[in-house]
């Protein structure tokens, strides 16, 4: 049996997939509103195939617990957030995880972290967790980092589909944990050492943050001398060995937004590159909300409470609102002391901001400019409804004439 540890955007659909072929999964995590939703039939979040990849799970025996399980392998997949102050990774609940694991688990067993982590956390902060606890790792516990690799938007999918990493100092153990993420992955699936797989899923973000950089910055630069930055890339991604990104307003979600600090935090002399590109998309809000005042003052508009933002979440059609630009937008408005903007998002049902509309139709009666910050479906299907008011598009989504952008 297989104890997956932390429900949430990473841990629930690997409980699911996992279940669904044929292994026997019980899920727990320390929110009993979250574990009472799911053993009554309903999942926690939205996102294509989850529903019924949960259905299939339920009728292979799935269960969801609050509490931790006496079994012979655990998967831990709870969040990893980045201290804000010293750039370095927050493993408290990986840890807080580890220690509850080792509570209840049997000698042999085994321990998976799927969490983001930078390199040599487990060595530093899981290791002396569980030896605190009286265990000697490698003889009668084993330790192994599997770092998720999906997209919110396309997670069943990916899980599916996308090839995996397993880190294991044991290689036995390495091939014992491959067979069981083979049960339902029909990527490739690499064995290599503990500290190595740390390193090569937050270089993978890494690399996708400072590309997007690059775009950002590239914007800046074309708004500061009036080119039109699309065009530009446009023409250079002719080029055989160019493929430059699209700007956008900031980057969010819980990989692109938060990994890389980790190398900045363990590495300050030397991870410069990426601490200046995690500052610049960092900044992105601000841009946008300074193009924000730059268009009100050309169009003559007075009110900024009659300004509104589409879109709460990190990306289009998903509901994971986690980091977003929209939020960071927000809050550094707030700074400014100017009365709310309006928000609108279609794919967010519950309220989480002031001034935020449950209705397209009645959130654009109360605005004279939309700045769309996400790209749903719902938007490039219904941009006909736009026509009349001022239009910032900071995600080249709409192509109605007139419309202003990054």
């Amino acid at each position: 049996m297989v104890n997956v540890i932390g429900l949430g955007y990473i841990g629930l659909p690997t409980a699911l997939m996992m279940a669904s072929h044929g292994v026997e999964v019980i899920g727990t995590d320390y929110n009993k509103e979250l574990v009472d939703t799911l053993n009554n039939g309903h999942t926690t979040f939205k996102e294509d195939g989850l529903d019924e990849l949960f259905q299939d799970a339920i009728n292979a025996g799935i269960k969801f617990s609050n509490e931790y399980q006496v079994t012979d392998t655990y998967i831990v997949s709870v969040p990893t957030p980045y201290d804000k102050f010293s750039k370095k990774v927050d493993a408290t609940y990986v840890i807080e995880a580890v220690k509850s694991v080792a509570k209840v688990a049997p000698k042999g067993a085994t321990v998976v972290v799927e969490s983001t982590v930078s390199p040599g956390t487990m060595e530093k902060f899981v290791k002396p967790a569980i030896e605190a606890a009286g265990f000697k790792v490698g003889e009668d516990i084993n330790l192994v980092h599997a770092p998720e690799r999906i997209i919110p938007g396309n997670m069943v999918y990916e899980l599916y589909h996308n090839n995996r990493t397993i880190g294991a100092d044991d290689k036995v153990i390495g091939e014992k944990v491959k067979k069981l993420y083979s049960s339902f992955c029909q990527g490739e699936i690499v064995i290599t050492d503990i500290k190595t797989a740390e390193m090569t899923k937050v270089v993978e973000n890494t690399f996708r943050a400072v590309n997007i950089a690059f775009a950002n910055e590239l914007a800046k630069i074309c708004r500061h001398d009036d080119m039109d930055v699309y065009e530009i890339i446009k023409i250079c991604n002719m080029h055989p060995r160019v493929n430059i990104l699209q700007p956008g307003p900031g980057v969010g979600g819980h990989c692109i937004s938060v990994d890389p600090w980790f190398l900045v935090g363990d590495y300050p002399g030397l991870a410069k590159v990426i601490a200046e590109s995690m500052r610049i998309n960092d900044s992105m809000p601000d841009f946008v909300l300074n193009r924000i005042y730059e268009i009100m003052k050309e169009k003559g508009l007075k009110d900024i409470s009659r300004v509104g933002l589409y879109g709460l979440t990190y990306k289009e059609n998903v509901d994971d609102m986690r980091e977003s630009p929209t939020l960071q937008l927000l809050e550094s408005q707030e700074r400014h002391l100017a009365p709310g903007l309006k928000v609108y998002d279609p794919w967010v049902t519950k309220d989480v901001v002031e001034n935020q509309y449950h209705d397209f139709d009645t959130f654009l009666n109360n605005v004279d400019m939309v700045v769309v910050m996400v790209g749903h479906s719902e938007i490039k299907e219904m941009q006909g409804k736009l026509a009349g008011k001022v239009v910032l598009d900071t995600r080249k989504v709409i192509n109605l004439e007139g419309v202003y952008r990054l």
